[in-house]
């Protein structure tokens, strides 16, 4: 997904720099509807007539040198160093966060540029990333490029061309993910949420064998713009939405064809998987369903979480899903059982405009928080 905000000036935190540089069947779903500083807190809210206690701290960290407009979009957390990934998109940096200290270090020197977006010229520069073998993968509006970069030493490699700038947000790349599988890079393009669709309706596909050395390998051809993700390498499966149809599918990481289509939700948003259990989860504007896509893609269980939802995630440590709304500044935090269903377990104010979120170890989940140049860091009190 991908929005623009203005932030206020916020004192940043330690920094430091790296320079340079199965086949399935069409299923319909009901649409349902429903229902302040950060700070530590312990509070009791209401939703849906039920009265949700929650406990959490809710920590902004600023990102240096944000100012005036800034985007955040896919971000991603790397389990293996525990570091939190921040394209912070016109800065021309890539924000590295460290779980314990929550010091930030930069990988700077991103090229940035003007695109027109909804009649406006904004500066975009680096807005999605990936963590792939050794290394990470950060995909620049900017230029219209994809870069490398060692998640180890932050060191920024070789970058190539996506397409030509010229060619606007429609061929730049939106989603950039990492298919450990196949050993591939997939890219989605355009921005479909704001009305930029896809130039060519497919999603690039690049060898990623040796991982600082990616090379074209083919181009998946889908039915309109892909947006969102989730990947399941156990099974082999990558989920998608396909927004202008209105619909959920699956392909095949090795065959690279559509094998499964869910008619979902006209308003689909983020994806998050249980892979242990074969839940996939998809956001529809203001609720999350939940379907059983091990066993055909039955719809198990819908919960209203209010609208504004963007990417959510889901918890292997604590079986749980984030979803974040961003229109009632809410983060729900729902239980979900060995049947697949829904328990909220959480409910917790944010700000308004925070959306998207990703889960970190154990009971710890990032938020980003556009409109003030910052992620917001939960943890259980």
């Amino acid at each position: 997904m991908f929005f623009h905000y203005m932030r206020s000036n916020n004192s940043p935190p330690s920094i430091s720099q790296v320079g340079h540089g199965s086949s399935g069947g069409k299923l319909k779903l009901t649409t349902l509807c429903a229902v302040a500083s950060v700070t530590i807190f312990s509070t009791a809210m209401q939703l849906n007539g039920h009265k949700v206690t929650s406990d959490y701290e809710l920590k902004p960290i600023s990102l240096p040198g944000a100012s005036g407009v800034v985007s955040l979009d896919y971000f991603a957390y790397d389990r293996s160093t525990g570091k939190l990934w921040v394209p912070a998109s016109n800065t021309g940096n890539v924000d590295v966060i460290d779980e314990n200290s929550d010091a930030v270090s930069q990988v700077t020197g991103f090229k940035t540029g003007e695109v027109e977006l909804r009649g406006r010229k904004v500066p975009l520069g680096p807005t999605a990333v990936s963590v792939g073998d050794g290394v990470v993968y950060i995909g620049n509006r900017g230029d219209s490029s994809l870069c490398v970069i060692d998640a180890q030493t932050l060191k920024r490699e070789a970058c190539l061309e996506v397409a030509p700038a010229s060619a606007g947000p429609a061929a730049a790349p939106d989603a950039v993910v990492y298919v450990a599988a196949t050993r591939e890079l997939w890219i989605t393009t355009g921005a479909p949420p704001i009305g930029i669709p896809s130039a060519d309706k497919t999603i690039q596909v690049f060898d990623a064998s040796e991982p600082r050395h990616l090379k074209l390998k083919l181009k998946i051809p889908l039915d309109g713009s892909a947006e969102s993700y989730a990947v399941d390498n156990q099974r082999g499966l990558f989920y998608t939405n396909i927004e202008e149809m209105g619909t959920t599918v699956a392909i095949d990481v090795r065959s690279h064809k559509v094998v499964s289509t869910w008619k979902v939700h006209d308003d689909l948003q983020g994806l998050a998987l249980d892979s242990g259990r074969g839940f996939l989860f998809v956001a529809c504007g203001d609720h999350v369903v939940s379907l059983d896509v091990a066993h055909g893609g039955r719809l198990i269980d819908s919960m209203v979480t209010g609208p504004g939802l963007d990417n959510i995630d889901f918890s292997r440590d604590e079986k749980v899903l984030y979803a974040a709304a961003s229109v009632t500044a809410t983060l729900s935090i729902i239980e979900v059982g060995d049947d697949g269903k829904f328990r909220l377990k959480a409910l917790i104010p944010t700000v308004k405009g925070a959306r998207g979120v990703i889960a970190g170890k154990g009971e710890t989940a990032y938020l980003i928080d556009p409109a003030e140049g910052r992620i917001l860091k939960l943890t259980h009190k």
